[in-house]
């Protein structure tokens, strides 16, 4: 229920309404409403668009008024940059993902044509406007772009993953770490890296230190030793 319904009021373009789907999806939104699309629906622009947010699109409802595809909402937020003479209260987009979040009913977020933006009927439909802060003198946001922003700050309250994030490996046992220590010692030993003789356990305690610091997994403590056995064999034939 803490889903906002995505409502695009007459959409003109297929590819438009395909890119707001693949920014719907990302953040984890998927229920779509189209209120008197231009060009008809289903448009067969908005697939390839859509770059597999097909779910978005098979499950979109087309509605001939905004008022019909509001009408089971109990919370709505008109998108606009646009000023306008309605008395009504304004949020950011940090407010809107609280009160969304806060709400026990279906929301929804209303976005306009590409063209011209939510006319006044539509927004007056609304309970809240919505603005992105934008710089003044070019406040030109086309429609995908200004249904991520407000996705975006939806889903930072949702537990969504960070597909560029590796999932950290645990570090290794202090075992592998002393036997990774124990090998570079005895591969830097037998080139004559420790001299003088007395600074000789100073400098282990320094390159155990820095081997320490950065909590080196098992896979990777197999690939240091890997680069201390190639620097302390001969050069190969190539």
């Amino acid at each position: 229920m803490h889903k906002p319904v995505i409502v695009l009021v007459n959409p003109q373009l297929g590819q438009n309404i395909g890119k707001a789907a693949r920014a719907m999806l990302n953040f984890g939104l998927t229920e779509m409403r189209l209120v008197a699309p231009r060009d008809g629906w289903p448009n067969p622009e908005a697939g390839p668009a859509a770059s597999g947010a097909d779910i978005v699109l098979e499950k979109a409802e087309v509605f001939e008024t905004t008022a019909d595809a509001l009408a089971d909402c109990n919370l709505v937020f008109a998108s606009t940059v646009r000023r306008r003479d309605l008395v009504m209260p304004v949020v950011g987009p940090a407010e809107m993902a609280r009160e969304i979040h806060a709400s026990d009913g279906r929301t929804a977020i209303l976005f306009g044509p590409e063209r011209s933006g939510l006319e006044t009927e539509d927004v007056g439909l609304a309970d809240k406007i919505v603005t992105v802060p934008i710089n003044p003198e070019f406040g030109s946001l086309n429609l995908a772009q200004a249904v991520i922003l407000l996705a975006y700050e939806w889903s930072k309250s949702e537990a969504l993953a960070q597909p560029t994030d590796k999932q950290a490996e645990p570090p290794a046992p202090k075992a592998e770490l002393d036997a990774l220590v124990g090998h570079l010692n005895e591969a830097l030993d037998e080139k004559g890296y420790f001299f003088p003789e007395e600074r000789t356990e100073a400098t282990k305690q320094t390159l155990r230190s820095i081997l320490t610091k950065p909590a080196w997994s098992s896979r990777e403590m197999k690939a240091i030793h890997g680069v201390i056995r190639a620097l302390a064999q001969p050069k190969r034939e190539r």
